[in-house]
């Protein structure tokens, strides 16, 4: 079994900035997608950062800029550092890896969230 859990959420003003983290344990044999995914109330979830196992990063247009994501893959640790926060970036941000497990097993798993507030 393998766990994903987020801290890092807050509130901030305005250009604000904050750092999610992401840490996965359990039976984990190696990391090789990882994602940020974001859900605003009343919203669907969507996505707005993605790593590679090669490092290579993707995001969404809303986070080109000011968002920026890493991964340390000694600490199974995934960031989310996000800068120049708008009230719109609000949401429960989700991380979501796709995980080789030692049994051999390839799944999706997914954090509980944490929140991100942004006030104008």
């Amino acid at each position: 079994q393998v766990q994903l859990e987020e801290s890092g959420g807050g509130s901030v003003q305005t250009g604000g900035s904050l750092r999610l983290s992401c840490v996965a344990s359990g039976s984990i044999a190696s990391i090789v997608g990882v994602y940020w995914y974001r859900q605003a109330p009343g919203k669907l979830r969507e996505l707005v950062a993605h790593i590679a196992s090669n490092g290579i990063p993707d995001y969404a247009d809303s986070a080109k800029g000011r968002f920026t994501i890493s991964r340390d893959n000694a600490k199974n640790t995934m960031y989310l550092q996000m800068d120049s926060l708008k009230p719109e970036d609000t949401g429960v941000y989700y991380c979501n890896a796709d995980v080789r497990t030692l049994s051999g097993s390839y799944n999706a798993y997914w954090g509980q969230g944490t929140q991100v507030t942004v006030s104008s």
